[in-house]
């Protein structure tokens, strides 16, 4: 939404302006599969991503799509170390356009997996072969090397479309004990490599789950994210750690905190202490201590979101589009005054398109059809208000900046359709703000016009 920026500021009110204090740069990872892996779409995505101030991606490599004769139950005779016998295709291209623009990747390896490679070599999940994996990993670590700012091992382990079996027959979990196995497996394929300290990430779970399956329930039910990294770590309820377990290496622990359904707002916490969302951020820095002071982890390490988003309408646990835009902002702000959490993420560009009954994930700045959602006028400059006291506290970012910068915040009276200026604020070096303002209000938004020119103007945004 290009518009013009209005004329003078009008204080209205505006009681202090200040730069936020931000105790950390927040690295954003963004991912937009679809359209980064195909070459028609491409070129176009990464101009619409620099647009949009995007500056880092992340990227899952499927195991299966690259390894030789995937579907066959007979592992082909090659060197799995070689990376020459793999097919790099598509992954190779948005590897390299990373590095020309000089965004960080972060490479999460991941199912499916060759059939050989398993267990029963009947499918791409289930329990898969620890020593395979880790000659596959020093084919990616000899292959991408330093063109890989972040390693992460596998995607979402608690989730049975991810890792078969997830519990055993007595229903306790079964898919953490096998995850630390690939975990270490990866691990020592990165360091076979030639990689002295590797970055590699730990976790990358799925927010939801239970601790225990009960009797008659689907064994494809999830694993809770705590209990799972308990059980991987060889901790019991209490963080005590078996001796027969080693302290595990890693640069961080990877979350997934979704909310869902998304109705019930970014502060929403689930009653099982278990689960994770992105209000709940503190059980996971908990479990973390309670596993480093059992020396079952390095201590202090440090949390990244790797994979985030706020689905909206017409999935049945998604929210209007409107508050989209806003549950989205609520949910960076909170993960940016965490000092602890050092990167977020956005998930998905556009929505997925229905298939097989399911809406899908909606959580793009777009529609399945390409429509812009209002969260795409808000993802560059994002934008929070809440009450404090008698007025208001407002964050926000822009994230296009490439240093400290000025944006317009506006204000919208109650009752009327007018948009006043209020405040010209000064950002950070990392685009970031904050401005109390006693003016009362319905609604405010925020511009910002690029060094080039382009102006930036957020959606309509109500107080959190």
């Amino acid at each position: 939404m290009l518009l013009s920026l209005t004329g003078a500021c009008a204080l209205l009110g505006v009681v202090a302006a200040s730069q936020a204090n931000a105790s950390h740069n927040e690295l954003v990872f963004f991912e937009a599969p679809r359209q980064l892996y195909l070459p028609s779409t491409r070129p176009k995505t990464l101009v619409q991503l620099q647009a949009l101030g995007v500056k880092a991606l992340r990227v899952e490599l499927r195991w299966d799509e690259v390894a030789p004769s995937p579907n066959s139950s007979r592992r082909p005779n090659f060197n799995a170390k070689n990376p020459a016998v793999y097919r790099w295709g598509q992954y190779d291209e948005i590897v390299l356009e990373a590095e020309r623009l000089k965004w960080p990747v972060l490479l999460t390896v991941t199912s499916g997996v060759p059939k050989w490679a398993t267990a029963s070599h009947k499918d791409h999940l289930t329990r898969p072969n620890a020593k395979m994996f880790e000659e596959f990993m020093t084919a990616v670590g000899l292959h991408y090397g330093n063109l890989i700012d972040m390693y992460a091992i596998w995607n979402e382990p608690n989730i049975a479309g991810w890792l078969m079996p997830q519990w055993n027959s007595n229903g306790t979990p079964a898919s953490p004990r096998i995850y630390r196995s690939l975990y270490q497996a990866g691990y020592a394929g990165l360091i076979a490599a030639g990689m002295k300290n590797p970055k590699v990430l730990f976790g990358e779970t799925a927010p939801f789950g239970q601790e225990h399956l009960g009797r008659g329930e689907s064994s494809r039910r999830e694993v809770a994210p705590l209990a799972f990294m308990r059980e991987a770590l060889c901790l019991n309820t209490h963080y005590r750690k078996s001796g027969s377990c080693g302290e595990l290496k890693m640069y961080g622990y990877s979350t997934h905190p979704y909310t869902y359904p998304a109705v019930q707002g970014v502060g929403y916490r689930p009653p099982d202490y278990n689960q994770v969302t992105i209000g709940t951020l503190s059980r996971l820095s908990n479990a973390l201590n309670l596993a480093a002071n059992a020396h079952a982890i390095p201590a202090h390490l440090p949390i990244l979101i790797t994979e985030y988003g706020v689905q909206s309408k017409p999935n049945p646990r998604g929210v209007g589009l409107a508050e989209q835009a806003e549950y989205a902002a609520d949910s960076e702000k909170i993960a940016w005054e965490n000092p602890r959490v050092t990167s977020f993420s956005q998930y998905l560009l556009a929505d997925e398109a229905s298939h097989g009954g399911e809406t899908g994930y909606r959580t793009g700045l777009e529609t399945s059809g390409g429509g812009r959602k209002p969260f795409y006028y808000g993802f560059p400059i994002p934008l929070v208000v809440s009450r404090s006291g008698s007025g208001y506290s407002l964050w926000g970012l822009v994230r296009p900046a490439e240093g400290a910068t000025q944006v317009r915040v506006s204000v919208q009276a109650r009752g009327s359709n007018r948009w006043r200026s209020l405040k010209l604020v000064s950002t950070n070096s990392s685009g970031a703000w904050t401005l109390h303002s006693s003016t009362q209000g319905s609604h405010w938004r925020v511009s910002w016009r690029s060094p080039s020119g382009a102006v930036y103007t957020g959606p309509s945004i109500g107080v959190s």
